[in-house]
């Protein structure tokens, strides 16, 4: 397991997210390590309109699209920046259920451990919300090192870990 050789870190581009991969860019400088930028983009859940059918123009598939290639541009951005830090990085963009995308990832990728963030919530929000993190730990086949970020810097409109 020791030391780690590739380390998987997903982000939602929140703030608390972006704790954890700067703790996984330090575990991937200290263990020459390869490091997997992964973002999970989350199906997009439509309501069905009520009444007779109206072609609104609106297709669901190129707003996916859409998301995805925003996503990438935005980790494009954090993996040259990890690259300058010299550190080896690649990102990854998929689509899916967050929690079981990471943990796929991890074990497609080989990876020797996920670097993740939890946000902090506690009380109703954790209810509401659920916790990805805590359910990357149960899915995962390697080990997850949580990076626990206070209650004070989770935004509440963000979602996962």
């Amino acid at each position: 397991m020791l030391p780690f050789r590739r380390i998987l870190a997903p982000t939602d581009f929140s703030e608390p997210s972006l704790s954890g991969l700067r703790a996984a860019g330090e575990l991937a400088r200290e263990n020459d390590a390869d490091l997997l930028l992964i973002h999970v983009v989350a199906p997009v859940r439509s309501i069905p309109p009520t009444g007779p059918p109206v072609h609104s123009g609106f297709e669901m598939s190129s707003v996916m699209e859409e998301l995805e290639e925003a996503a990438l541009e935005s980790l494009d951005g954090m993996v040259e920046e990890r690259t300058r830090e010299g550190i080896r990085a690649r990102g990854q963009v998929v689509q899916g259920n967050p929690a079981e995308e990471i943990a796929a990832a991890a074990e497609r990728e080989n990876a020797d451990v996920i670097v993740i963030a939890t946000h902090g919530w506690t009380g109703w929000r954790r209810f509401v919300f659920g916790s990805v993190a805590e359910k990357v730990v149960r899915l995962a086949s390697c080990p997850v090192l949580t990076i626990p970020v206070p209650e004070s810097s989770s935004p509440a409109g963000s979602d996962g870990g």
